[in-house]
């Protein structure tokens, strides 16, 4: 008689080959784990670095005139140009009710003439009695009495030209000229308009020239020099500037000073845009590590240096530029020291590591 198969056992050593193999997976990453993290090391190294003040600022223009007439209680009867449009120099920008100013220099011009002619009468008069007196046809006294008359119409006519320029001027003053080539930036005025001496009623941009200002602590303000290049990056263009000016001094309250740079070729850009601006004070070396070796955790940078041969320490650093997916370090390391290249966002202070190569830690990082 066959004995019955054991039915119940299938399960049993189905349950423990599971079992065998899970247990062997959890001891492999348990292996792996007690090996440390996979990471790569990257030396600190003194690099050639342009050195640059990173800063904001507003466009601005160079020279904002503000124009205005020099007549009271007159009405704009044309205003011949708008906003953002280009003007040149000389060219009218609004006209002056000027009926009345005309009527005013047409009867300075009148009362001229009037005082040439007599003046002109009065010549003749003096030059006929010079040549009797002469001849002693006249008397010394008749002979001084058509000289001063003679000087008294010089006289009123002087007056009259005076009076002539001085209509003339006003009637100029009727016509609002740009005094310089630009770009009206504002209007504060329309036609029919009832204006005030003084009051600004359009605004230039003188020859259509902008700048960027930007101000400075104290301490970057330092190194900044007239002639320092800057560059600017507007709606993804590169926009180059020179620095024309700095201030000389200080705000007491702000503890801050102001550079302008010139923008010979603005493109697009437009008064009042807020950019940010990279100056480039010098060349100079720097040390520097990669980017990815720098954590910000808590408000501060840090990095992670070998504490032996099997586990890290973190250092907290202070940085300066970055460039090219470098940092500088300015402060907490030294020349040649390593530093944790790869891998360094996921270490705490005292973590186990495995170093390996950089080609490595990508792998084994992708590895599920």
């Amino acid at each position: 008689m066959r004995a019955r198969p054991r039915r119940w056992l299938v399960p049993v050593l189905l349950g423990l080959s599971l079992a065998a193999c899970g247990g062997a997976k959890e001891d492999e990453a348990a292996a792996k784990t007690s090996a440390g993290l996979p990471v790569s090391l990257a030396p600190a190294q003194l690099r050639p670095l342009a050195r640059s003040v990173l800063v904001s600022g507003p466009v601005s223009a160079f020279e904002e005139m503000q124009l205005g007439v020099e007549l009271s209680g007159q009405r704009v009867t044309a205003l011949n140009v708008d906003v953002g449009q280009s003007v040149l120099k000389g060219q009218v920008l609004l006209t002056l009710d000027h009926r009345t100013l005309d009527s005013e220099l047409a009867q300075a011009e009148a009362s001229l003439r009037q005082a040439q002619a007599s003046l002109s009468l009065a010549q003749v008069s003096y030059e006929r009695g010079a040549k009797l007196a002469t001849q002693q046809l006249i008397s010394a006294g008749n002979l001084d009495e058509l000289h001063a008359t003679r000087v008294q119409a010089e006289a009123q006519a002087a007056t009259a030209r005076a009076g002539r320029d001085a209509a003339r001027l006003r009637r100029d003053f009727a016509e609002l000229r740009a005094p310089a080539d630009g770009v009206i930036s504002k209007r504060l005025v329309q036609p029919g308009q009832v204006v005030a001496a003084g009051n600004e009623l359009l605004r230039l941009i003188r020859d259509g020239r902008l700048e960027w200002r930007a101000e400075l602590p104290e301490d970057q303000l330092s190194l900044v020099a007239v002639g320092n290049t800057v560059e600017l990056t507007h709606a993804g263009q590169a926009i180059a500037g020179r620095i024309r000016a700095v201030s000389p001094g200080v705000d007491g309250q702000t503890r801050t000073g102001t550079v302008y740079a010139d923008l010979p070729e603005p493109g697009a850009l437009k008064q009042g845009v807020y950019l940010e601006g990279r100056i480039v004070t010098g060349d100079g070396r720097a040390l520097m590590v990669p980017s990815a070796a720098v954590v910000q955790r808590d408000g501060h940078s840090y990095v992670f240096t070998l504490k032996d041969a099997q586990s890290v320490q973190r250092r907290r650093v202070r940085t300066g530029q970055t460039a090219q997916g470098m940092v500088e370090i300015v402060q907490g390391l030294k020349d040649g020291e390593r530093v944790v290249a790869q891998g360094a966002g996921f270490l705490g202070d005292g973590d186990r590591v495995r170093v390996v190569a950089a080609t490595a830690t990508t792998k084994e990082s992708a590895t599920p």
